[in-house]
């Protein structure tokens, strides 16, 4: 992240902020009115760095392709990236006290880590996926699962047999890192997508627990059990509060950070959240518009939440090719809720 961090700099894309910010929102304030990337270097914990990929630009700098590519180049991508497993990482006592953990909102239900990328690794199977989690004390969270996704349903294995599911949550990752573990990719190759969007090659580090992580500003290692909690409010990618429901605990046994660690925050609801939840869905998207017609790009609008609105660009072959477009785009993405398809001389990023 920190090599990230540099080239966007090179580039004029970062802000630096000196002093404290003002209050406790005042982070979360400042990264809501900009998408340049906020470098926080005197936060109650440490340093921080916000936006990280708030922009498509940013993204397409992060995953070396350009913006207008994105679609059409992950639509090609085969997940087989190599792994190379390193030396362990040295682990100390879990104290999340130490770090500028954030609340965002003043009707949230406490602060948040809204940029860990949680690893989890059960029967075999290795998942990398982004889940919130509430702050409990210094080592427990209440983390959302959503029901269905690889963790939970990992959790749920573990339970029925009577384990508890070890888990790595890495903080501070390359941005190809938290993209590919944002995107839906063939059972257990989260870190293989990694590697290939990293070029081809991933270090990673074992956990105590058997647990798998690439390089990061911080490493916390644990598990999920039995244990649950209430979670939520939180304001979610809409920009509204979401439930509150019961959701599982993760209690952490161990501590890496990096020396004046960086820590990543992603602010709910902003462009870098928004980001990292649709983009991922541009390619299927692609792919399966690829099927019906010629496609040529894909975006989910900003003001769709990066979500809900895709720009689908093809170049048709019959005029009925932008219906079958429109119906491919609605089955691959199934919570689009608006469709609009252009020809090759409509920019969709405009």
């Amino acid at each position: 992240m920190r090599e990230f961090i540099e080239s966007m700099r090179e580039r004029g894309m970062v802000t630096d902020v000196e002093e404290r910010p003002e209050g406790e929102f005042g982070a979360p304030q400042m990264a809501s009115r900009t998408d340049s990337l906020l470098l926080f270097h005197d936060l109650p914990g440490g340093r921080a760095a916000m936006n990280l990929t708030a922009t498509r630009k940013a993204l397409g700098l992060a995953l070396g392709m350009d913006e207008s590519e994105i679609a059409s180049k992950l639509a090609q991508a085969t997940y087989e990236g190599e792994i190379v497993r390193e030396d362990p990482l040295p682990m100390g006592r879990a104290d999340l006290s130490l770090l500028p953990v954030m609340k965002f909102f003043p009707g949230d239900a406490g602060r948040y880590i809204t940029a860990g990328v949680v690893f989890s690794s059960y029967g075999g199977v290795e998942n990398a996926s982004i889940h919130r989690m509430l702050l409990l004390g210094p080592d427990r969270v209440a983390a959302r699962l959503v029901e269905g996704r690889h963790t939970y349903i990992l959790h749920r294995e573990a339970l029925a047999n009577g384990d508890v599911l070890p888990v790595a949550v890495a903080i501070g990752v390359h941005p190809a890192v938290t993209f590919a573990s944002c995107t839906r990719v063939p059972r257990g190759k989260e870190l293989a997508f990694a590697a290939e969007l990293m070029g081809g090659e991933l270090r990673v580090h074992r956990c105590r627990n058997g647990v798998c992580v690439p390089e990061a500003e911080i490493v916390l290692e644990g598990f999920i059990g039995a244990e649950s909690a209430e979670e939520g409010p939180f304001v979610d990618i809409s920009g509204t509060y979401d439930s509150v429901r019961m959701q599982p605990v993760i209690r952490f046994t161990g501590m890496y950070t990096r020396g004046d660690p960086i820590y990543h925050s992603i602010l709910p609801g902003g462009n870098e959240h928004r980001v990292l939840m649709g983009v991922p869905y541009e390619p299927i998207i692609f792919r399966a518009v690829s099927s019906v017609t010629t496609a040529k790009n894909v975006v989910l609008t900003t003001g769709g939440c990066g979500y809900f609105h895709a720009v689908v660009q093809v170049r048709k072959s019959t005029q009925g090719d932008a219906k079958n477009a429109i119906l491919a785009a609605l089955s691959a993405h199934t919570s689009l809720k608006h469709v609009v398809v252009v020809d090759e001389d409509i920019d969709p990023a405009d």
